[in-house]
C-alpha cells in the first residue's frame, strides 16, 4: 500500500498550527465551530462574496460561515477570484500552516499548495466513489444503503487526492437528502477535528485513492441542475422514483409537469411513499406516467406498485400535504 507519512514541526503544540478555514454553507459551519470550540488556532476564514438578494437585488446576504467567523472575531476574506493578487497577498499575510476546505470552491494550485502542512478537504462520500459537487444527492438517488465522509489532501484534480481518514454511515430507507446532509455534517465536523489533531502531531498518513479501488465501477456526483430534477416517470420503477424524490428533497426538489385546474404548471415533490404491489407488477391498470386520484391521495402507477405523492408544491404556492392541495385543486399529470 502506498502510504505517505507527514511529519509536523508542531508536535505537542496544539495551538501552534495556524489554520485558514475555507467554506460557505451551514454544512461547513459545524466543522469550523468544532475547531474553534477545541481551541484550534483558526487565523482566518475564506468564504464566498456576499450574495445580492431581494426583489431588486439591493440587499447583501453574508454566507453562514462568514456570519459565524465574524461572531468569533476571526478575519474573513471574500475573494471574487482566487488567483487575484490582492487576495493571495492577504492569504499569505495570514501565514497559514494548514488549510481546511469544507463545501467551498475548487482551489487553484497557487492556493492549495501555499501552507507547509498542505490543504485538506472534507468530502461527503466514501472516495473514490462520488467525486463531484453533489455526493449526498447521488448516493440516495442511486439507492445506496451506505455513505460516509472522507478527508483528503488536495491535488491537481477534483476529489482525487490522498485519503487521510474515512468513516461510514448508513442511509435508511426513508432518509432524504436533508437527513443524510445533517448526519454527515455532524460526523464530518468530528472527522475534521480528528484529522487536524493527526496532522498537528505528525501522525497523519495519506493513502493514494488507488488503494481504495474495487471491482465496483466508480459513480460520479455531478452538479445538479433544474433539468436534472425533472421526474421522467416513464424511465422509473417504483423504487427508483422513490429514491429520486428523496435524493433531491428538500432542495433542489424533484418536479413534474401537471395540469392544475386546467392550467399547465410545475409541481415539486418533496415527499412520497412507495406502495408495493403483490408480485412486483405495475400499480393498477393505468399506464405509467398517469396520475391517479384516490380519495385524498395522488398515486403514480409504476413497475413495482403505486407511488403516493405526499408533500408537494405547485408553482407560486407554498409546500403542503397532498390532501390540502386536493381540497379545491384538480390535478392531472402532464409528462
Amino acid at each position: 500500500m502506498n502510504i505517505e507519512h507527514f511529519s509536523s514541526p508542531f508536535k505537542g503544540e496544539l495551538k501552534g498550527v495556524r489554520i485558514v478555514f475555507m467554506g460557505t454553507p451551514d454544512f461547513a459551519v459545524q466543522s469550523l465551530s468544532r475547531l474553534v470550540e477545541e481551541g484550534c488556532n483558526v487565523v482566518g476564514v475564506v468564504t464566498m462574496p456576499d450574495k445580492a438578494i431581494g426583489r431588486h437585488h439591493d440587499v447583501l446576504q453574508s454566507s453562514p460561515v462568514k456570519k459565524f467567523a465574524l461572531e468569533k472575531g476571526i478575519p474573513v476574506l471574500q475573494p471574487e477570484k482566487l488567483r487575484d493578487e490582492a487576495f493571495l497577498a492577504e492569504l499569505k499575510a495570514l501565514k497559514p500552516d494548514l488549510q481546511i476546505v469544507v463545501a467551498f470552491r475548487m482551489l487553484p494550485e497557487v492556493v492549495w499548495s501555499l501552507p507547509p502542512l498542505g490543504t485538506f478537504n472534507l468530502h461527503a462520500a466514501l472516495l473514490p466513489q462520488y467525486r463531484g459537487a453533489a455526493p449526498i444527492n447521488w448516493a440516495i438517488i442511486n439507492g445506496d444503503k451506505e455513505t460516509g465522509i472522507t478527508t483528503f489532501f488536495l491535488d491537481e484534480q477534483i476529489d482525487t487526492g490522498r485519503i487521510i481518514l474515512q468513516e461510514r454511515t448508513p442511509i435508511s430507507e426513508d432518509d432524504c437528502a436533508e437527513d443524510v446532509h445533517d448526519k454527515l455534517m455532524m460526523q464530518g465536523a468530528e472527522l475534521v477535528l480528528k484529522t487536524v489533531r493527526l496532522i498537528e502531531n505528525g501522525q497523519a498518513k495519506a493513502v493514494d485513492q488507488s488503494q481504495f479501488m474495487t471491482d465496483e465501477p466508480l459513480r460520479p456526483a455531478p452538479k445538479i441542475f433544474k433539468e436534472t430534477c425533472q421526474i421522467k416517470w416513464e424511465e422509473h420503477t417504483l423504487e427508483s422514483a422513490y429514491n429520486f424524490i428523496r435524493g433531491l428533497s428538500p432542495y433542489p426538489a424533484a418536479w413534474t409537469k401537471v395540469i392544475a385546474n386546467g392550467k399547465e404548471t410545475e409541481m415539486k415533490v418533496f415527499k412520497a411513499s412507495p406502495i408495493p404491489s403483490e408480485g412486483g407488477g405495475n400499480g393498477g391498470d393505468k399506464a405509467p406516467s398517469t396520475l391517479g386520484k384516490a380519495g385524498d391521495k395522488l398515486l403514480i402507477p409504476l413497475p413495482g406498485g403505486n407511488l403516493s405523492l405526499d408533500e408537494v408544491q405547485i408553482a407560486g404556492k407554498k409546500r403542503m400535504p397532498v390532501a390540502d392541495l386536493l381540497n379545491g385543486t384538480k390535478i392531472v399529470i402532464n409528462s
